[in-house]
């Protein structure tokens, strides 16, 4: 996904949509977000192939309602019933479950991309490792949400009961999702990593402060909407740790030391930052492609 600085003496190679680190990587728009396209549909593809294991989704269920009784944290009909008892929380549900996931997140790898270059290929490589690694929860422990127990749990689907601009249970929705794929909650770790992106490097209280709010928010939707037990979302949160961690050990660039810097030269990474000179950004943009 990035081409590192080479000796200049070898042949010049230049491609559109190119943005340049401070330690002389270059990322390709265009790369990254070809790269991304593929890892999901790949993910999907993975995550949906095993998908037709209701008896063992509905013991695992059981027994983490068991483990959450024990806990005294099973609550979770309770914000169900709020949501069925106040229609607009309901709908608010529905729709920050179903959309905000996608557009929170895409909004801020672009931001990262645009704003924090540097810092893009560990957190892109932080979301890709922890996303891959919830495919393992998805095959050994599949889950049955809250919403398909039987009806004796008193859970009632939000998105069936007051359908939105999709729902899990139009047919074709039906047929390609993986309806136990519940555990851990990606949902609570895309909001995770999108809050540990942000925080650190948006400048108002309010948006720090919105920030810091969307995990919680996210775990309060998914009971709400009765796609997920309490016990997903810091599953959800545990994976993106590991994925950070392993991203820390393996991503090398941006991270690498800065190339020569010129005298009162700024950056296109972010606020107060310094970047390669003219000079060195040329040289920067030569070199073969590695995936780092």
């Amino acid at each position: 996904m990035t081409t590192t600085a080479q000796d200049p003496a070898l042949p010049h190679r230049r491609l559109p949509g190119a943005k340049r680190l401070r330690d002389g990587s270059v990322l390709y728009w265009w790369v990254e977000v070809s790269a991304i396209a593929a890892f999901y549909l790949v993910y999907s593809a993975i995550r949906n192939a095993d998908a037709d294991r209701r008896a063992e989704a509905l013991a695992n269920a059981l027994e983490l309602i068991r483990i959450e009784r024990w806990m005294g944290i099973y609550h979770e009909r309770i914000l169900n019933e709020w949501a069925m008892a106040f229609t607009p929380l309901a709908v608010f549900g529905n729709y920050f479950y179903g959309s905000l996931h996608f557009v929170v997140t895409i909004g801020v790898a672009v931001y990262l991309f645009r704003r924090w270059p540097d810092d893009w290929p560990l957190w892109r490589n932080t979301l890709g490792i922890a996303t891959a690694l919830a495919l393992i929860g998805f095959r050994f422990w599949p889950l049955m949400p809250p919403r398909l127990l039987p009806a004796a749990y008193g859970f009632v689907d939000t998105m069936a009961r007051y359908p939105t601009l999709w729902t899990f249970n139009s047919g074709a929705m039906r047929s390609i999702s993986n309806q136990y794929a519940a555990m851990p909650s990606v949902h609570c770790a895309w909001a995770l990593w999108c809050a540990c992106a942000l925080v650190p490097r948006v400048r108002s209280t309010a948006a720090k402060v919105a920030a810091a709010a969307y995990p919680a928010v996210t775990v309060f939707v998914i009971v709400l909407t009765a796609n997920h037990f309490f016990l997903d979302a810091p599953a959800g949160f545990a994976v993106l740790g590991i994925g950070y961690v392993a991203a820390r050990l393996g991503t090398r660039a941006g991270r690498g030391r800065p190339l020569a810097r010129s005298a009162g030269s700024t950056t296109g990474g972010g606020p107060g930052e310094t970047e390669p000179d003219r000079h060195a950004d040329r040289l920067a943009a030569r070199g073969s492609p590695v995936v780092s």
